[in-house]
Protein backbone atom coordinates (compact mmCIF):
# COMPACT_ATOMS: atom_id res chain seq x y z
CA UNK A 1 0.00 0.00 0.00
CA UNK A 2 1.27 3.14 -0.92
CA UNK A 3 -1.91 5.69 -0.50
CA UNK A 4 -2.13 8.61 1.84
CA UNK A 5 -4.57 11.11 2.66
CA UNK A 6 -3.85 14.83 3.36
CA UNK A 7 -5.01 18.19 3.52
CA UNK A 8 -4.24 21.72 3.46
CA UNK A 9 -6.48 24.66 4.50
CA UNK A 10 -7.01 28.60 2.32
CA UNK A 11 -7.99 31.48 3.88
CA UNK A 12 -9.57 33.10 0.98
CA UNK A 13 -10.88 36.06 3.10
CA UNK A 14 -6.85 37.07 3.46
CA UNK A 15 -5.47 35.61 0.62
CA UNK A 16 -2.88 33.35 3.00
CA UNK A 17 -2.45 29.82 3.84
CA UNK A 18 -5.00 28.86 6.93
CA UNK A 19 -1.44 28.86 9.94
CA UNK A 20 -2.76 26.93 13.50
CA UNK A 21 -6.82 25.81 11.90
CA UNK A 22 -7.35 22.28 14.17
CA UNK A 23 -8.73 19.51 12.58
CA UNK A 24 -10.39 16.42 13.71
CA UNK A 25 -9.91 12.92 11.60
CA UNK A 26 -12.79 10.41 11.81
CA UNK A 27 -13.54 7.27 10.82
CA UNK A 28 -17.59 6.20 10.12
CA UNK A 29 -17.63 3.13 9.68
CA UNK A 30 -18.40 0.89 11.38
CA UNK A 31 -18.57 3.10 13.90
CA UNK A 32 -17.62 6.50 13.99
CA UNK A 33 -14.17 6.29 15.66
CA UNK A 34 -12.12 9.41 16.31
CA UNK A 35 -8.34 8.82 14.76
CA UNK A 36 -6.43 12.44 15.94
CA UNK A 37 -6.79 15.96 15.98
CA UNK A 38 -4.04 17.92 13.92
CA UNK A 39 -3.09 21.45 13.48
CA UNK A 40 -2.21 23.39 10.30
CA UNK A 41 1.97 24.91 9.98
CA UNK A 42 2.46 28.08 8.17
CA UNK A 43 1.69 26.34 4.70
CA UNK A 44 -1.38 25.70 6.06
CA UNK A 45 -0.88 21.91 5.54
CA UNK A 46 -0.20 19.29 8.63
CA UNK A 47 3.63 17.98 9.09
CA UNK A 48 2.80 14.44 8.00
CA UNK A 49 0.08 12.38 6.22
CA UNK A 50 -3.26 12.13 8.11
CA UNK A 51 -2.91 8.44 6.98
CA UNK A 52 -0.81 6.24 5.66
CA UNK A 53 0.92 2.72 6.02
CA UNK A 54 -1.12 0.05 8.08
CA UNK A 55 -3.51 3.62 9.12
CA UNK A 56 -4.51 4.09 5.21
CA UNK A 57 -7.86 1.46 5.38
CA UNK A 58 -10.57 1.96 2.56
CA UNK A 59 -13.83 3.01 4.37
CA UNK A 60 -16.04 6.54 4.81
CA UNK A 61 -13.84 8.95 6.30
CA UNK A 62 -14.38 12.96 8.28
CA UNK A 63 -12.47 15.86 8.51
CA UNK A 64 -14.08 18.37 10.55
CA UNK A 65 -12.07 21.83 10.15
CA UNK A 66 -12.29 24.44 13.21
CA UNK A 67 -13.64 27.61 10.82
CA UNK A 68 -15.27 29.66 13.67
CA UNK A 69 -12.41 29.29 15.97
CA UNK A 70 -9.57 30.21 13.09
CA UNK A 71 -11.23 32.95 12.35
CA UNK A 72 -11.65 34.14 15.70
CA UNK A 73 -8.38 33.94 16.70
CA UNK A 74 -7.64 36.08 13.94
CA UNK A 75 -10.12 38.52 15.30
CA UNK A 76 -12.37 38.00 12.29
CA UNK A 77 -15.86 36.72 14.12
CA UNK A 78 -17.25 38.71 16.63
CA UNK A 79 -20.61 37.56 16.62
CA UNK A 80 -21.33 34.99 19.65
CA UNK A 81 -22.68 32.75 16.78
CA UNK A 82 -20.62 32.78 13.44
CA UNK A 83 -22.26 31.83 10.60
CA UNK A 84 -19.44 28.80 10.27
CA UNK A 85 -18.25 26.64 13.10
CA UNK A 86 -17.08 23.61 12.21
CA UNK A 87 -16.72 22.42 8.52
CA UNK A 88 -17.38 18.34 8.45
CA UNK A 89 -16.49 16.90 5.09
CA UNK A 90 -17.47 13.10 4.15
CA UNK A 91 -15.23 11.63 2.10
CA UNK A 92 -14.70 7.99 0.92
CA UNK A 93 -11.30 5.93 0.20
CA UNK A 94 -11.06 2.86 -2.06
CA UNK A 95 -7.71 2.79 -3.53
CA UNK A 96 -5.47 1.68 -1.57
CA UNK A 97 -2.54 2.69 -3.59
CA UNK A 98 -3.97 6.50 -4.31
CA UNK A 99 -2.81 9.84 -2.54
CA UNK A 100 -6.26 11.83 -1.32
CA UNK A 101 -5.69 15.14 -0.55
CA UNK A 102 -8.52 17.38 0.92
CA UNK A 103 -8.46 20.79 0.44
CA UNK A 104 -10.40 23.33 2.32
CA UNK A 105 -10.81 26.57 0.72
CA UNK A 106 -12.69 28.77 3.25
CA UNK A 107 -13.71 32.52 4.71
CA UNK A 108 -16.06 33.07 7.63
CA UNK A 109 -19.23 33.07 5.15
CA UNK A 110 -18.43 30.26 2.35
CA UNK A 111 -16.16 27.32 2.00
CA UNK A 112 -15.36 25.07 -1.03
CA UNK A 113 -13.69 21.32 -1.40
CA UNK A 114 -12.47 18.99 -4.01
CA UNK A 115 -10.17 15.96 -4.44
CA UNK A 116 -6.87 17.50 -4.66
CA UNK A 117 -3.33 15.85 -6.07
Amino acid sequence: MNGKLTTHVLDLMNGIPAEGLNIDLWKLEPERTFIKTVTTNSDGRVDSPLLCNEQFNPGEYELVFYVADYFKKKGVIPAATPFLDQVPVRFGISDMNSHYHVPLLVAPGGYSTYRGS
